[in-house]
């Protein structure tokens, strides 16, 4: 009678690990997908920050380059104004009119918008100021850089992410593969109570880790 007892317990548990280990399979494979997608979205976000930050670091020589001139052009500038002013000292229309002519064309055809207005902000004061006191000016030259930097660390944090992602996927294979080691052992023994340890251990292995995936993002292709 007891055999007759035993038989059916021992094919039940033989179901179930057959069928954890068809589940198990299933998700091993499933998180081994999501791993390699995780690690392709990695790579694509690293080449796109690193090509922003290469646009970046163009932007920012651009930058330099303009500021650099717009420096000499108002050097320029203030080297006709002093003129002007000793001019004005002599009385010498002549020379007046010609700086006046010279300053005019230099505003007109060489001279920004941006730098132009920057340019009108220093007359608000009584000692001398230059347009590159002004910190929002200054900016102005870079700010196409910083918007590009910005987007190279967004996107730099984000291949960050799906690294992590990527090794923790890596993780859940892991315990998955000790799962299917355990299932696949519980074969050899011939003890129902045997078996049964290496079911509850796999079990809660299989648990485990499958909480731990579901807390990783989902990607698809």
């Amino acid at each position: 009678m007891q055999e007759k007892q035993k038989k059916p317990l021992s094919e039940v548990l033989e179901f179930v690990i057959v069928i954890m280990l068809g589940i198990t399979a299933v998700a091993t494979a499933w998180s081994s997908w999501q791993g390699g997608l995780h690690g392709s979205q990695m790579d694509q976000k690293y080449t796109m920050a690193n090509n922003l930050n290469g646009e970046a670091n163009t932007m920012y020589n651009q930058g330099v380059s303009q500021m650099t001139q717009d420096m000499m052009l108002w050097n320029q500038l203030m080297g006709l104004s002093i003129d002007y002013a000793f001019a004005e000292q002599r009385s010498d229309e002549e020379e007046m009119e010609k700086l006046d002519y010279k300053y005019t064309q230099i505003m007109e055809d060489s001279v920004s918008a941006e730098f132009s207005a920057a340019i009108a902000w220093t007359d608000g004061f009584e000692e001398y100021m230059s347009p590159f006191d002004n910190e929002e000016f200054v900016f102005s030259y870079f700010g196409a850089y910083a918007e590009l930097y910005e987007e190279s660390e967004a996107m730099l944090e984000a291949g960050n992410a799906n690294n992590t992602h990527s090794d923790n996927q890596g993780l859940v294979s892991v315990i998955y593969a000790v799962v299917l080691f355990l299932l696949g052992i519980s074969a050899s023994f011939k003890g129902v109570k045997e078996k049964y340890i290496l079911l509850i251990v796999s079990a809660m292995g299989f648990v485990i880790a499958t909480i731990f995936m579901f807390t990783i993002p989902i990607v698809f292709p």
